[in-house]
């Protein structure tokens, strides 16, 4: 039997129809639902509850901070009466939620310094007591100092028994590695192959307790975590992948562009030229246009570390791939949606052509099979699966 014809006009849920950056945020939060990272009903009472309030992050946090503070002293019952496994459950929604809210705020302060640091612990705790996937915590040395992440362990499939494949996941602009997580990395551990999760400069734990902040040098932390994961005993060093999502669209092509020993590489949404993006997107702020934006833009200055646009700009100038991604030698995939409204399709299609790798592929989610948004946020089991695909073929786990 066919389906009939999609109407016309947007199609993904907008919670929040007026206000794009808090319906993206509702959309992350109920994506993470499938690995366990929110319930739609949860969800929705947090959304009823702001409905009178669009556009106040302080109410915003406030109600994402009060629903993962609730959903933690349930996790913590639980565990006080030895139910690992069902406080688990409820401290990973707790985790999410505490990750969802803080995104908003600018500047950060102490209260939502505590707030986000309870989520890290809520998380570590639902870790601890879960079977499978096996998550362990580590530390990865990094020019005198270390960045925190999250090894998430694969089930080897039958009869494997030497070093098995890992991907090294960054984060994007404005999330964080236990949010990361639940985009379908325990099916990704399913499949065989293991993931560490990074914080890395300008992002997550990294950022906000250890005042690392972002540079356009991706290959850096990047190598880093190569020499960690090939120092291990249970990977393959020809077998270390790299993606990331979002402006993680940039980060992972720059890093395989200059660090040829990874052996492949994802980008989650294409990132050209993030320069000149937000040169266009602050003159259009002070034109009064309401933008696309994922998080409020004072997020830039304060993942740079500065105070004003113009220092930005001056960081910002090395976030370019033209001249870079032509170095790039490892198989490549770069996932993007026809619907992205952050990214636009021009600029996946100047990095596919300049990528240097000789097994290249665009994969462009149309509006008809549905994760056509940013990152696949509007389906986000579509876009991992195509990826978790692909990645089978090319580590052969």
């Amino acid at each position: 039997m066919t389906s009939s014809k999609l109407p016309e006009g947007e199609l993904a849920f907008s919670y929040f129809p007026d206000n794009y950056r808090w319906s993206h945020g509702v959309l992350i939060a109920l994506g993470g639902a499938p690995w366990g990272g929110g319930e739609i009903d949860e969800i929705n009472r947090i959304g009823l509850r702001l409905k009178n309030c669009v556009g106040d992050d302080r109410a915003w946090f406030r109600e994402w901070a009060g629903e993962a503070e609730r959903l933690e002293k349930i996790g913590e019952e639980k565990a006080a009466k030895g139910h690992r496994l069902g406080a688990a459950a409820y401290l990973f929604r707790a985790a999410h939620y505490y990750h969802v809210g803080e995104r908003f705020v600018q500047p950060k302060n102490e209260t939502s310094q505590a707030t986000y640091r309870r989520g890290v612990e809520a998380f570590r705790k639902a870790a601890g007591f879960i079977r499978r996937p096996r998550i362990e915590h580590v530390e990865v040395p990094y020019e005198g100092t270390s960045l925190p992440g999250v090894i998430v362990h694969a089930d080897p499939p039958p009869g494997r028994t030497g070093k098995g494949p890992v991907m090294l996941f960054l984060d994007g602009f404005d999330v964080t590695k236990e949010i990361q997580y639940f985009r379908g990395i325990p099916d990704l551990a399913a499949r065989g192959i293991s993931c560490l999760i990074l914080d890395g400069p300008g992002n997550g734990e990294s950022i906000r307790f250890r005042g690392l902040t972002l540079h356009h040098e991706t290959e850096r932390h990047a190598g880093a975590a190569y020499d960690y994961l090939a120092g291990r005993p249970e990977f393959d060093p020809k077998k270390i992948g790299i993606m990331a999502l979002s402006l993680g669209g940039y980060y992972a092509p720059r890093a395989a562009s200059m660090d040829g020993r990874f052996a492949c590489c994802i980008s989650w949404g294409p990132e050209w030229d993030y320069h000149t993006k937000w040169q266009q997107r602050l003159a259009r702020i002070e034109r009064g246009e309401i933008l696309s934006l994922s998080v409020p833009w004072e997020h830039l200055l304060w993942v740079f570390g500065v105070k004003t646009k113009e220092e930005a700009f001056r960081k910002l100038e090395g976030f370019k791939l033209d001249g870079v991604i032509q170095k790039m030698r490892c198989p490549y995939l770069l996932v993007h949606g026809e619907g992205d409204q952050q990214a636009p399709f021009e600029h996946a299609k100047n990095m596919i052509e300049a990528a240097g790798s000789a097994r290249k592929e665009l994969k462009v989610f149309t509006r008809e099979e549905g994760g056509y948004h940013h990152c696949q946020v509007d389906n986000v089991s579509i876009g991992t699966g195509y990826m978790w695909d692909w990645l089978e073929d090319v580590l052969q786990p």
